[in-house]
């Protein structure tokens, strides 16, 4: 009975780490580069103490500039791994889930040209442990998007003089 519940059990986690996997690979590539921008940052960062992988999307916000520029907001978690820090190993049997770290809350906002990040305005990578995650920082997230769509500057029919 016990070996029949243990299997159970490690059953349901290979299918979790599987299923996350196929979270990250059913992202549109847009919303991956914007994942791997904070991942980028989280492993140069002398604090981040683990290797991360992407767990799932909690929000995604897409705004049309108009000739092909668009910006994204994307929050989504990280679960670290028992991976060491500055793995690129993506495969869950590898590198499973921790259990005992909590998971890392992040928000990426960043304007795209065709299908690449533009470097102006800087992309906004902000990432930090879930139950250190404020109520001003989830509205500082949202409002730095809103400005960036708002600030674009971006030309309009009806401000053109002729």
């Amino acid at each position: 009975m016990a070996a029949g519940l243990l299997l159970l059990v490690c059953a349901v986690a290979v299918l979790y780490s599987a299923e996350a996997q196929d979270s990250y690979n059913g992202l549109p590539e847009i919303y991956k580069k914007g994942v791997d921008l904070a991942m980028q940052q989280l492993s140069t960062h002398a604090r981040v103490q683990h290797h991360y992988r992407f767990l799932r999307t909690v929000e995604k916000l897409e705004t049309e500039g108009g000739f092909g520029v668009r910006y994204f907001y994307h929050h989504f978690y990280l679960k670290p791994t028992r991976c060491p820090k500055g793995t690129t190993e993506t495969d869950p049997q590898r590198c499973p889930y921790r259990n005992d770290r909590p998971l890392m809350d992040c928000a990426v906002c960043y304007k795209t040209s065709g299908e690449q990040i533009e470097a102006q305005p800087n992309p906004y990578v902000h990432c930090i442990q879930k139950p250190r995650l404020t109520e001003e920082m989830k509205k500082a997230r949202l409002d730095h998007y809103k400005k960036m769509v708002y600030h674009s500057g971006a030309p309009t029919l009806l401000a053109v003089k002729t």
